[in-house]
């Protein structure tokens, strides 16, 4: 039974059978999938600096976004990469993909490491995003995570995925 549908994600209540035959009652919540991309060169990255209204503070972060449907994973991150970052990239390699969080949710986020950069002429800002671009180098990011300094999950799994910790 769907619950609830909105432009980035439906949510429905359904009975499940688990494995060894129990029944249960769960909601379960479906966005459109999405692709984090670590842009990287000359070791140094950029992570955005962006305000997240679910927690009202700035965080460290991948650009990241959501797929339109039947969009290929990798056309997502190209076009999120001049959207949050205004740069383009000649090099994207897939990086696998993670799951968020399966106790409730099917999303899916594709990941990529985003190589040869270069300024985008088809950079704009999305007016309701508050996001500043930094330049990083990649030997502090380890320590980010440590510290707590970096905190966003799925940017915490691609950092480790390009680095290969």
């Amino acid at each position: 039974m769907e619950i609830f549908r909105g432009r980035r994600l439906w949510i429905e209540k359904r009975t499940i059978r688990l494995p060894q035959g129990t029944e249960r009652e769960k909601v379960i919540v479906h966005p459109n999938n999405a692709v984090a991309i670590f842009p990287v060169e000359k070791n140094r990255c950029k992570l955005l600096k962006q305000y997240r209204f679910a927690i009202d503070q700035y965080i460290y972060e991948a650009p990241a976004g959501t797929m339109e449907p039947g969009e290929d994973p990798k056309e997502t991150a190209r076009r999120e990469l001049i959207e949050e970052t205004g740069f383009t990239a000649d090099t994207i390699v897939p990086k696998g993909f993670i799951y968020t969080t399966p106790g409730y949710t099917d999303e899916k986020i594709f990941l990529f490491e985003a190589q040869d950069l270069s300024p985008s002429d088809e950079f704009e800002k999305d007016e309701d995003e508050l996001i500043e671009v930094i330049s990083i180098p990649t030997s502090d990011l380890k320590g980010m995570i440590r510290n707590g300094t970096i905190v966003d999950a799925k940017t915490i799994c691609l950092i480790y995925r390009c680095l290969e910790c």
